[in-house]
């Protein structure tokens, strides 16, 4: 699915957001329906550590706040999202550039509603993988998310407020 022009301005708006854009990491593709978000982080003066390659709290900050925002935008004002947990793990050295795809599928989505129904409230986990060029894996954080029904009294957030999350 290509990207609408409503995803295409959150793409600019997020890649301007400066807490986002200290990380280095550029987000390339938001699908029109949230379901896929493609970035990128390259090895640059601003992400280098120490010992020449990409810095962890890079990595971790690119993928951070992705599955949040899209089951924000995907599941709709009646839910409230929270990133509950997270854990970066790094196989190799990022000597390039790293890319990742975070994509829902229609089961997540299921899974996670119905889980809402039945107890109140999900916590579903995501994997990412960061990965050069050569298709290498050099890192990958899990995500816990808190799902929710926003309760009768919360308002829900408006557009150019804190989100929930």
């Amino acid at each position: 699915m290509g990207e609408s022009w409503n995803s295409r301005l959150s793409r600019w708006g997020f890649n301007w957001f400066p807490a986002y854009r200290s990380t280095g990491a550029r987000i390339d593709y938001i699908a029109a329906d949230w379901r896929e978000v493609r970035l990128r982080l390259p090895l640059a003066r601003r992400t280098r550590n120490y010992v020449g390659t990409i810095f962890g709290g890079s990595m971790y900050g690119a993928v951070d706040p992705i599955y949040m925002l899209m089951l924000i935008k995907i599941l709709g004002p009646d839910f409230v999202v929270w990133d509950k947990a997270a854990t970066i793990r790094f196989r190799r050295p990022g000597r390039s550039t790293l890319f990742a795809t975070l994509r829902l599928a229609e089961a997540d989505l299921d899974a996670i509603r119905a889980a809402v129904e039945q107890d109140g409230k999900s916590e579903p986990r995501f994997l990412v993988e960061l990965k050069d060029e050569a298709g290498e894996v050099c890192a990958t954080c899990e995500k816990i998310l808190s799902v929710r029904r926003r309760s009768t009294n919360e308002p829900p957030a408006r557009p150019g407020e804190r989100a929930a999350g």
